[in-house]
């Protein structure tokens, strides 16, 4: 995928869709761009949190450590950023592990990229608290219904 490829995926994804062009296409200049195949674990559960990835292309099944083992509790499709709530947390660590559930392609955002995009782009801001709050109230519901059984 060339830059100028990977700049309009990011454009078409809506917490980067309010980023000038020119900055999306350093964004994507300045960012490692990552790939891992089917069973490939990029993010893991405990561990410390220094980056977020965008998912570019594919899928990854998240897993959470449980008493009873492994529990896959969803499915994160490309144009999604993970890694983030690390990077938010004091302490850092990962609160899930992502798992390639087809071949993934992604960008790699540094710590530093990550809370200057935070600091430059107050609608990307806005943009990650509401994917955030969203996620929250889809854990919260699911527990809900989890107890209700």
């Amino acid at each position: 995928m060339s830059l100028q490829q990977e700049t309009e995926v990011l454009r078409n994804i809506p917490m980067f869709s309010t980023i000038d062009p020119a900055r999306l296409k350093l964004l994507s200049f300045t960012s490692e761009r990552v790939s891992y195949m089917v069973g490939e674990e990029f993010i893991k559960q405990g561990e410390l949190g220094d980056s977020a990835f965008v998912i570019i292309s594919g899928e990854a099944d998240v897993i959470i450590q449980t008493p009873d083992g492994p529990l896959a509790v969803g499915v994160v499709p490309a144009g999604q950023l993970v890694g983030e709530i690390a990077l938010l947390r004091a302490g850092g660590r990962r609160t899930a592990t992502l798992r390639a559930k087809t071949p993934v392609t992604g960008l790699l955002l540094s710590k530093d990229v990550f809370f200057h995009l935070l600091r430059e782009f107050p609608d990307f801001s806005l943009a990650v608290m509401r994917d955030l709050a969203a996620r929250l109230e889809r854990v919260t519901s699911q527990l809900g219904e989890a107890r209700r059984r």
